[in-house]
């Protein structure tokens, strides 16, 4: 009921959202060769994604069903207030297209909000099964190491917030990844808490807030996820691996083939003397697209690879995802391997 509620209420702001985008020409016009889109499109994706989440948890509060032993009040005022940031930035980069420069202080800012809730990743399991405590070694390294668990908090929420970012570029395809992640959030939360808990419980309204943005995000998209959409699904499928138990290796595996595309681009982007934050179109979801695939084939086969993958996190053990990492990189350069013959022999005939 949570799922279903979010999403209608989501589909409803969506639609006034659209309205609302198109009365104040907050529009992506399609000006460069990236865009693939044919017309102008509605922006502020973000704003019925983080409202009508907002709306069911601060209802869920009311109902006094949200908070217990593992997150606190500060924490979850802390996931609200960095969600707010990134779509304060969102509207104003969809209305005046800010430089990248600029746009890098929402993400930021953010996460030094979460940190300062006292959200931040404290352990990771170890693939003998163990678990390693980050405040252990802390302890026994001396104050220096103090910095360590809210510096690799900061640096993960920073890679999975772009990481979704730059994975908007086809209809659907941040939303729909999106989807399958914070289902997986909440599956697996399911195994690691108590029952109806205030992790299953964010996760399972924010995938219902997405996939009501889906309904009209799905090509033909009626409406773009814009800065503040895509910026807020990364982000808080991070934060939603942190309170989830440190499910980094989870979130890893379902975001791990956009992450490893990211790192693709950055490389070659750099190695060619050009900046890393520069678009272009050798992003995988656009390859796929060059390939001869659709753009709902596209989505449907990334969403896939990340569904699977993100099945494996759920029954399988720490050692056994740690393969399936490995087994994720095969996957990623076999599949580049493929659409590099497959695009010169495209080139060639034409």
């Amino acid at each position: 009921m949570i799922f279903i509620g979010t999403a209608v209420l989501s589909f409803i702001l969506t639609k006034l959202v659209i309205a609302l985008a198109n009365n104040y020409k907050i529009l992506d016009y399609p000006k460069d060769e990236r865009k693939i889109h044919k017309v102008p499109m509605p922006l502020l994706g973000g704003l019925p994604i983080y409202f009508s989440w907002v709306i069911v948890i601060l209802f869920l509060n009311w109902q006094g069903r949200l908070l217990d032993q593992k997150i606190s009040w500060l924490m979850l005022a802390g996931l609200l207030v960095a969600g707010l940031i990134l779509i304060i930035m969102g509207v104003l980069d969809d209305k005046y297209n800010l430089p990248p420069q600029a746009t890098i202080w929402a993400p930021i800012l953010a996460a030094l909000a979460i940190i300062v809730s006292g959200m931040e990743i404290t352990h990771v399991t170890h693939p003998s099964g163990g678990v390693l405590y980050l405040n252990n070694l802390v302890g026994n390294s001396g104050f220096f190491l103090l910095w360590l668990p809210p510096a690799i908090t900061f640096l993960w929420l920073l890679s999975i917030t772009y990481t979704a970012k730059l994975l908007d570029g086809v209809d659907g395809l941040t939303s729909s990844i999106g989807l399958v992640a914070s289902l997986v959030i909440f599956i697996v939360s399911l195994s690691w808490d108590v029952r109806c808990s205030t992790t299953s419980l964010l996760s399972i309204a924010f995938s219902g807030a997405i996939f009501g943005f889906l309904v009209l995000n799905w090509h033909p998209a009626k409406i773009f996820l814009g800065e503040g959409g895509s910026t807020l699904i990364g982000f808080t499928l991070g934060v939603l691996s942190i309170i989830s138990g440190s499910k980094i290796a989870t979130a890893l595996l379902v975001m791990g083939l956009p992450l490893l595309d990211i790192f693709w681009v950055v490389v070659r982007r750099l190695k060619r003397g050009q900046p890393f934050w520069r678009g272009d179109q050798e992003h995988l979801h656009f390859r796929l697209l060059a390939a001869g695939l659709s753009q709902r084939q596209v989505v449907f086969f990334l969403s896939l690879v990340s569904f699977c993958f993100g099945l494996m996190s759920i029954f399988f053990t720490t050692k056994t995802k740690l393969g399936a990492l490995a087994f994720l990189l095969i996957f990623m350069f076999v599949l580049s391997s493929w659409l590099n013959y497959r695009l010169k022999a495209r080139h060639e005939n034409n």
